[in-house]
């Protein structure tokens, strides 16, 4: 049975709280930065093996009440479970003494993330849709991703590729992206589950901050996840608003977890697991989700969930962060999940239309830049409580990770059965030096869709 070992600090160096599981020595860090988290909630991830009365011993112990489970364990894997304290327990001092726990893998807070956003297609032949641009069109832009000479050569649609949005949630009836949201054909709209994954009716995906299957329970505020959508995925060739990297023949699928006050890891994992599970049990094409948030500090229990993304072939793309800092041993919460060291992620810096690295970088930790700073997507506007199609220009890391979504789509749409790792290769090894980025990223360069 699990040994309860009283709340008092451990004397743990780095490595021994490492091989204890998780890095409790990062976690309090973040702690004692006051990095934002859910008041007294705790992920706590149970070994292998673990027996039900293990983990009840560890309930008990602190005086805990388990909220949720976050990935549920069988024989083989640990569950892991969302616990709420009492009022007057010390977050850090759980956290150290769980980490001896012979039944506890690890246990970090429920960090808080918010997004990374500072607020013939019409905007397309107007000039101001300079990220999709090239060198060698009309309009023109160097720093813009190629995608536009990708079109020009044909190479429009996105074929069966599927792609998940972990973010706000998405209007799904916005004119110019209707046609590219996917409509689930396992779990029809009928009040059971069908598939057995554990949601009823998620039939466009699932909104883990509201616990529904309405994507864009958010209405205007969903901006956000919305926009991100347009920048992959926009309707080219409409004669009307935007074109996204892949115009055609990609398919979106929600995974909202970020609400007005942002989200938290709880749902993040639930999130990732959720796409994980739609790629497994049914054999989509999902090659990869847009991750366009950050904050909180390290954990582990978000590491290991785009782990397991990847040993699924789905890449896990990820904005660097909007505090202008350099990520390279930066364990403050500005740079994660980005400077996550995980093989199947891409993290994503930001450039000006001039060619200017704007917001955060880091020569190991972030892969390379995309257009992010004046780029005009798809939006939700509300007038009179009623939802319409809208379009505006926001700026942020945000913003340039979907331009790198979309260019995994398109790569993959004409390589059948490729995987995450050459999707990944592809995309960093044609990246165009850029002078900003030398030194900056891993590439040292800038996104090239030309040719995918």
């Amino acid at each position: 049975m699990a040994v309860w070992v009283g709340l008092t600090l451990m004397a743990m160096g780095a490595a021994q709280a490492a091989s204890a599981g998780g890095r409790p020595d990062l976690v309090v860090k973040g702690l004692k930065e006051g990095k934002p988290h859910a008041s007294g909630e705790l992920l706590v991830k149970y070994r292998d093996g673990a027996a039900a009365a293990d983990r009840q011993a560890v309930v008990h112990g602190l005086g805990a009440q388990k909220l949720d489970t976050v990935r549920r364990g069988n024989g083989r894997t640990g569950e892991i479970a969302l616990l709420k304290l009492p009022g007057n327990m010390d977050l850090s001092a759980a956290v150290q003494a769980l980490s001896a726990d012979p039944a506890v893998e690890y246990a970090e807070p429920n960090w808080t993330y918010q997004h990374h956003a500072v607020s013939n297609d019409t905007y397309s032949t107007n000039g101001s849709l300079w990220g999709m641009y090239g060198d060698a069109g009309t309009p023109a832009n160097a720093y813009g991703s190629q995608a536009s000479e990708a079109w020009a050569a044909g190479h429009t649609s996105c074929g069966n590729v599927v792609i998940g949005v972990i973010d706000e949630g998405i209007y799904f009836n916005h004119e110019d992206l209707a046609a590219n949201i996917w409509t689930n054909p396992y779990d029809p709209v009928d009040g059971v589950d069908n598939d057995g994954n554990g949601y009823v009716d998620d039939v466009r995906g699932w909104d883990f901050d509201g616990n529904s299957n309405n994507i864009n329970s958010g209405g205007a505020n969903d901006d956000h996840g919305t926009h991100v959508a347009g920048t992959i995925a926009g309707v080219g060739g409409n004669g009307k608003g935007v074109a996204g990297v892949c115009w055609s023949g990609v398919k979106l699928i929600s995974g909202k977890f970020l609400g007005r006050r942002g989200g938290n890891t709880a749902n993040a994992v639930k999130a990732l697991d959720y796409f994980t599970d739609l790629k497994t049990r049914h054999g989509l094409n999902l090659v990869a989700t847009n991750n366009s948030w950050g904050g909180g500090g390290y954990s582990q229990a978000l590491s290991d969930a785009i782990d397991r993304a990847g040993q699924a072939e789905i890449l896990t793309i990820v904005a660097a962060g909007n505090d202008s800092v350099n990520c390279e041993g930066n364990t403050s919460g500005a740079c994660y999940p980005a400077a996550y060291p995980n093989a199947s992620i891409i993290s994503v810096a930001a450039l000006r239309s001039t060619g200017a690295l704007v917001y955060n970088y880091g020569a190991t930790t972030v892969d390379l830049g995309a257009p992010g700073y004046g780029i005009w997507s798809t939006v939700p506007t509300s007038s009179k409580g009623k939802l319409s199609s809208g379009y505006a220009s926001y700026s942020g890391t945000s913003m340039a990770t979907p331009h790198v979504t979309g260019a995994a789509a398109l790569y993959a749409s004409t390589r059948p059965g490729v995987t995450a790792a050459q999707i990944k290769a592809a995309i960093l090894n044609s990246a165009v030096p850029t002078p900003s980025l030398q030194n900056k990223t891993v590439t040292g360069g800038r996104l090239n869709v030309s040719g995918f």
